[in-house]
């Protein structure tokens, strides 16, 4: 199964990359994923399920310990042919 997950961190901050905004960033560039697209107002990462869920602990433990005080996830199923 694969698995595409979107999330953003808050509070945001346009002028400087808050702490735990890098802290995602890490998470998922370390992650054993297939695809990242890091932005400043949304992320996504792509792969096996295993990795994604592996990389969503990581996430929500880390940002929420680097200072996040809301994170939005989705996560979805996809299929071979989407992208």
């Amino acid at each position: 199964m694969r698995l595409r997950v979107e999330f953003t961190t808050e509070p945001f901050d346009l002028d400087e990359a808050p702490a735990h905004a890098v802290v995602a960033r890490e998470v998922v560039e370390a992650a054993e994923l297939d695809a990242v697209d890091v932005g400043p107002f949304g992320n996504t990462a792509e792969g096996a399920a295993d990795p994604v869920l592996t990389a969503v602990d990581a996430l929500l433990r880390r940002t929420l310990e680097a200072g996040a005080t809301r994170i939005t996830l989705q996560v979805n199923v996809v299929g071979e042919g989407e992208a």
